[in-house]
């Protein structure tokens, strides 16, 4: 023998460990890949993922995630290969790696700068405290509107006061929206 070449793919180092919070957080992972059983299926041993598909063809994959939405589920998708771009469109919220291909970064919604799987385990605790603030503003500015407007229009409240108390409610949604920005030091 003079030589011998092995080709595949290495695992990310924090592969497991996201695999591991999301499953903390009650959330379902699925492995959907093109590649050969064997290497699938060591791959969702080593990670702890139940539930796999290998030798997925991009149509396979959409029928996958097709299935999972017509239960009710609502999908991410991360993908990083020209094979990934179909179901990247189609899931509800897709995660592009930012080294894939550039026709998965141009279909998902999000691409990931750094390749740091970490990062997606991060973007939806942010994205659930955004949730949470949209939902905070919205209820204020609806009961603010539903006490204030009738004043207003009764003719209880001036409109020079009107006016203010509608700048300050603003400027109370937009100071409760800014609690999301995180400053590094």
């Amino acid at each position: 023998v003079q030589a011998r070449f092995a080709i595949g793919d290495a695992c990310r180092d924090d592969a497991a460990a996201l695999v591991a919070e999301l499953s903390r957080r009650g959330l379902a992972v699925h492995l959907l890949s093109g590649d050969g059983e064997g290497p699938v299926a060591g791959l969702a041993a080593k990670l702890g993922i139940k539930q796999w598909r290998s030798r997925a063809t991009p149509e396979d994959k959409l029928a996958y995630v097709a299935a999972l939405q017509a239960k009710g589920r609502r999908v991410l998708m991360v993908g990083d290969g020209v094979n990934d771009a179909p179901v990247l469109a189609r899931a509800d919220v897709s995660i592009a790696m930012g080294g894939g291909t550039d026709v998965a970064r141009a279909s998902g919604d999000m691409v990931l700068m750094g390749d740091r799987l970490s990062l997606i385990a991060d973007s939806l605790l942010v994205s659930r405290r955004a949730l949470a603030v949209i939902r905070q503003n919205l209820i204020w500015a609806a009961g603010y509107n539903v006490v204030a407007l009738p004043l207003a229009v009764l003719g209880h409240v001036t409109p020079w006061l009107a006016s203010l108390g509608m700048a300050l409610s603003s400027l109370l949604v937009v100071g409760n929206a800014l609690r999301l920005v995180k400053r590094n030091p």
